[in-house]
């Protein structure tokens, strides 16, 4: 992992920018970590959105303690409310 001092980071940004491609960036002020500089050269904006989203993560621990059912019960119910909806269209 490489570190860099906020002064430092202002004169290399280019540089710590690619760095941060292969590995992690810390950057310090006054000693201390204070950011880190993670690469995300090639992912698209949606999955950098999510990634980085405390709102979605948050959705997604609770939707993790939620009792989950088998996949056949959910293609059973599924076909059942597409069935009633084509009843529906006639």
């Amino acid at each position: 992992m490489k570190t860099v001092n906020v002064r430092n980071l202002q004169k290399k940004i280019a540089e710590c920018v690619d760095i941060a491609q292969k590995e992690r960036v810390v950057v310090t002020r006054n000693g201390q970590p204070a950011a880190i500089l993670i690469g995300v050269e090639g992912q698209n904006w949606e999955d950098v959105v999510y990634q980085t989203s405390p709102a979605f993560w948050k959705m997604i621990e609770e939707r993790r303690k939620e009792k989950a059912i088998p996949l056949a019960e959910a293609r059973k119910r599924l076909e059942a409310r597409w069935a009633r909806q084509e009843k529906k269209k006639r």
